[in-house]
């Protein structure tokens, strides 16, 4: 919709035009700066041009009304055009809020280790993942999602060892656990699982325990699949920080080939300072070993080589200070830093009941994603951990959300489109029966619900542009809340207005149902 009145513009005044939303509806449903910047170039005063702007829309049938208000110009569309772009939304649910052509993006996100069960704070990354995506997609762009597998390092050989011990434990024989070591129901079961399938005598020497990383590497991540799989999230590809290393050796010489290494204390550095980084960084360590840096440089490098045009990764906030090095990695393997956005999701504290939320016996020390999908469903987990900006801190009642009142937002969210089906049932009609009705006559009230039905597609291009999905979750709860309102202060079945209302209430509907959509909820019929 906005799209189309900037054409109208465009074809008056030969100019991209910027739109905004005026402070307050009665001033319209769009405004334009545009006389301030053109006063220099036409040597005018802002208030003549807009003026003379407005003049020249007093016959475009898609505004009711065209002001100059004080060097700005506001738009109030008509009637009639919000009619026909309704008419063709419903008709087009497909193609409403959606675009042809985007970006190729390639998006990393969730890429936890795979050493124990996906736990909360790698939830919010997950979801946050899956949304931008859905969005990103709905909206033309191409988009790979990756995970990066960090397979790689002490925490899994210290996987295996936790297996082995566990294992020995089980056999009756005394252990000695070491400082570090994963805990938790699950290396038990992992323990029992693991005898059953290489035998007692397996057992008998610790060599087993590298055979054993890599094992329950593997099956850690098929629970990691099928964790992610229960809240409709699902990869294209997964990529192994361990294979990555096979790259190093060329990786390494383009970097110093750059001048971008050199080498103190036995150890080999990266000038990361020379492009924003609090300090350089070590990349190789006294006995030869990469470091975790070194896989880092490496997947970007790869990454990089592919040829998208962007490339965003979704991390933990703890991994800000990574950010800076990470980009003068890139900077200096020839590749532009700019293409790589970091997003990043901060932690989540969960309560029930105004008590802090129990952790897991089975992992230990954590709150799992799966203990909450099971408390409260995917579709609440979804909706509540998209409900913020994802670098702010989020907290939540689990029991807020087994709620069926206004106080849980997907269950209001949800009864607003649930409310719209029983209308039809109760009206004893069909939307076939009213998409052709005119909508006119409807008044100020009417019309505001109509037009914040039809402002879907800009919110979801606003939310991907900047990367926040809390926009969407915003609308939804706003024009729920604007629906219910509606329909509490008017008769619908059995007024004259009967067949307007329910057209309107279809277009409230669709933007809900495709809002929720690309948040990977679907739309109850029925409450």
């Amino acid at each position: 919709m906005k799209r189309r009145v900037q054409q109208e513009l465009h074809k008056v005044l030969q100019k991209d035009i910027v739109l905004e939303k005026p402070r307050e509806k009665k001033f319209g449903h769009y405004a334009t700066p545009i006389a301030f910047s053109l006063a220099k170039e036409l040597r005018k005063s802002p208030i003549i041009i807009a003026d003379e702007i407005a003049k020249s829309f007093e016959e475009s049938p898609i505004f009711e009304k065209v002001e100059p208000i004080k060097g700005y110009v506001n738009f109030k569309l008509s009637e009639s055009f919000l009619d026909q772009y309704a008419t063709w939304a419903l008709q087009n649910e497909d193609r409403f809020g959606a675009a042809e052509e985007g970006e190729k993006i390639h998006l990393e996100f969730v890429s936890a280790n795979p050493t124990g069960p996906l736990h909360i704070g790698h939830a919010r990354g997950a979801v946050i993942g899956e949304a931008l995506s859905r969005i990103g997609k709905r909206l033309g762009n191409q988009i790979v999602k990756e995970y990066y597998i960090n397979d790689a390092g002490r925490q899994i050989y210290l996987l295996g060892l936790s297996i082995y011990l566990s294992v020995k434990e089980l056999l009756g024989e005394e252990v000695e656990w070491p400082e570090e070591y994963y805990r938790g129901e699950y290396i038990k079961e992992l323990a029992k699982e693991a005898l059953g399938q290489f035998g007692e005598e397996a057992f008998e020497d610790r060599e087993v325990i590298e055979e054993l990383s890599l094992w329950g590497k593997d099956r850690m991540m098929e629970l990691i699949v099928q964790d992610l799989k229960a809240v409709g999230i699902a990869f294209d590809s997964f990529v192994s920080e361990k294979s990555l290393y096979e790259r190093w050796d060329e990786v390494l010489e383009i970097l110093k080939s750059r001048g971008a290494i050199y080498e103190k204390d036995g150890k080999l550095w990266l000038r990361s300072t020379e492009y924003g980084d609090e300090k350089d960084r070590v990349v190789v360590r006294e006995d030869g070993r990469p470091t975790y840096l070194a896989g880092d440089i490496i997947y970007h490098y790869v990454k990089f080589t592919q040829g998208f045009d962007r490339y965003i990764n979704i991390w933990g906030a703890d991994h800000h200070g990574y950010i800076a090095r990470v980009k003068a990695a890139v900077k200096f393997l020839g590749f532009d830093p700019n293409r790589l956005e970091i997003v990043l999701a901060q932690m989540v504290s969960l309560l029930k009941g105004g008590e802090p939320f129990k952790m897991s016996k089975r992992a230990g020390n954590f709150i799992l994603m799966s203990d909450v999908v099971q408390e409260i469903g995917a579709d609440a987990l979804k909706f509540i951990f998209l409900s913020k900006k994802s670098d702010t801190h989020l907290e939540f009642d689990v029991e807020m959300l087994k709620k069926e009142d206004s106080s849980n937002p997907v269950y209001y969210v949800n009864y607003a489109h649930a409310r719209v089906h029983s209308v039809f049932e109760k009206a004893g009609k069909t939307p076939e029966d009213v998409i052709e009705v005119k909508l006119e006559g409807l008044g100020e009230e009417a019309k505001d619900l109509l037009f914040d039905a039809l402002v879907l597609p800009e919110v979801l291009e606003d939310a991907f542009k900047k990367r926040e999905i809390q926009r969407v979750t915003d609308y939804l709860k706003a024009l729920a809340a604007q629906f219910h309102s509606f329909y509490n202060k008017h008769r619908v079945i059995g007024s004259e207005y009967e067949d307007r209302y329910l057209k309107l209430f279809l277009v409230v509907a669709l933007s809900i149902r495709v809002g929720l959509g690309v948040l990977g909820i679907e739309a109850k019929k029925r409450m």
